[in-house]
């Protein structure tokens, strides 16, 4: 069987356990997962899902039910979007007695993290695109090698083009928005275009008076914003809907985008919106606080994110704070108090593999720890090492956690600060710290050798007792 046969296999195995095509509202996936919305939940065994071929791990969270694939994962997305037929996922979610749950605390909770999950995770490759071009602007001009001058094309050339990521948010995020809450792409895109427009964005600058239908709006400028998109593209899903029910079918098809927007304009200009960009700046001010506390609180802050941040990886809940940090970046450029305790976790997991590797004897674990190590530090893949060092063996995870710990800790002290986002937890996450000062990406880059280093050492010498059958040299199978 070749590699494109079993990716096959895989998302048929996987297809088949989750129960089927009608069985799944939507299912979509980020770096490393496939993440389903199911109409049952109660259908899928994990424990003979974890069994399949392909599949690392198996978690619920966030009112998703995800299965973790690793890198190969948009390859097994496209097949298992192929066989189910989900190109119609739309149409195949109307289509369904969708099962009403319980309104509780918890389950609005884990509605509002799928909203975001299912919004913000397709922005990844987008962001990862962005990132570099203003990390090439960070590396080559005259922060760092010089190499460029501020007044050359390329220099203001790769400037815009990177900024162009994180300008047009209301835009792109209108389009992710609308997949995930069953609107109409474009017109949720127009919505977005209408919160960018010049004129919009001149009466915020010059803080002119307007109203939408004789209704005061305080006019904001919305351009790298995602929450006042989010919210009005959920609401405007209602209204397109109610829209297209009233209308007669004849009608419908030219009709209905424009009344869905002029029912929106004064919802979205006046009260969502506004809402939207307020409650966004509470999000980025509360994380701007932590990192501007100083003293002993704010140092141990990022090192008890360094240790505990990849569990939060596991748990798919590191989504929350991605997106705290699109919001950070997108207002200020940088941020000092997430990002460099979640690099030294990310540094920290290839450390667990790379110790287990040295301290294992058994020939089949270490070649796999050696490619978790691999995997980690060079594709940006945590998972793989995660459940297959830490999850697997338990005691490791002690390695990781130290390591994290005194990675962020130095982070802490000498009050490191990432200027690009770059969403990868591979090596090149160093590069977040490129863009300032010399020093401070010689002590990113300290962050890690640190985090690397101790996360190696505890778990080649705490990460396995001394009676383990992994560790006799003389056993080459697993006990």
């Amino acid at each position: 069987m070749n590699k494109e046969e079993k990716l096959q296999k895989t998302a048929q195995d996987v297809l088949e356990a989750v129960g089927g095509k009608n069985n799944v509202f939507q299912v979509t996936h980020c770096m490393t997962r496939l993440r389903f919305n199911l109409k049952d939940e109660s259908i899928p065994n994990q424990e003979e899902i974890k069994k399949i071929p392909g599949v690392i791990g198996v978690m619920n969270s966030g009112g998703q039910f995800q299965i973790i694939i690793g890198q190969t994962v948009d390859q097994v997305y496209n097949y298992l979007c192929q066989m189910g037929e989900f190109e119609n996922l739309e149409k195949l979610s109307e289509s369904l007695d969708k099962t009403k749950k319980k309104l509780t605390p918890k389950s609005i909770g884990l509605s509002i993290l799928d909203a975001l999950a299912g919004c913000l995770t397709p922005l990844i490759p987008m962001l990862m695109a962005a990132s570099l071009f203003k990390l090439l602007v960070a590396v080559l001009g005259p922060s760092m090698l010089n190499l460029i001058s501020t007044k050359s094309d390329l220099y203001i050339l790769f400037t815009f083009v990177g900024d162009a990521g994180f300008y047009f948010f209301p835009i792109v995020v209108g389009y992710t928005a609308a997949k995930k809450f069953g609107a109409t792409p474009v017109v949720a895109m127009f919505l977005g275009g209408i919160l960018l427009h010049p004129t919009l964005v001149t009466m915020a600058t010059k803080g002119t008076h307007f109203t939408v239908y004789g209704i005061p709006c305080n006019v904001q400028n919305y351009s790298s914003t995602v929450l006042p998109i989010i919210l009005s593209v959920w609401i405007m899903s209602y209204v397109e809907k109610f829209c297209k029910k009233l209308l007669p079918s004849v009608l419908k098809t030219v009709f209905a985008p424009a009344i869905t927007i002029l029912i929106m304009l004064p919802i979205s200009l006046c009260v969502l919106a506004p809402a939207g960009s307020i409650l966004g700046k509470y999000v980025c001010n509360g994380l701007l606080g932590f990192s501007k506390a100083g003293g002993i609180f704010g140092i141990i802050a990022i090192a008890i994110i360094g240790a505990l941040y990849e569990f939060l990886v596991m748990s798919g809940m590191h989504l929350v704070l991605i997106s705290a940090l699109i919001l950070v970046f997108s207002t200020t450029g940088k941020e000092s108090f997430v990002l460099p305790g979640a690099i030294a976790a990310s540094i920290a997991v290839a450390g667990m593999c790379f110790g287990s590797a040295l301290r294992i004897h058994n020939k089949e674990e270490k070649s796999l720890s050696f490619g978790y190590f691999i995997a980690s530090i060079i594709g940006g893949v945590t998972e793989p090492g995660l459940y297959g060092v830490g999850m697997k063996f338990k005691r490791p995870f002690v390695g990781m956690i130290a390591g994290g710990f005194a990675g962020g800790l130095y982070a802490g002290i000498v009050g490191l600060t990432a200027h690009t986002l770059i969403p990868v937890a591979s090596a090149l996450a160093l590069f977040s710290f490129a863009g300032g000062s010399t020093a401070n990406f010689v002590n990113g880059v300290i962050t890690a050798v640190i985090s690397f280093v101790v996360s190696a050492v505890v778990t080649y010498v705490f990460g396995f007792k001394k009676e383990d059958p992994l560790l006799d040299k003389n056993v080459h199978e697993v006990a």
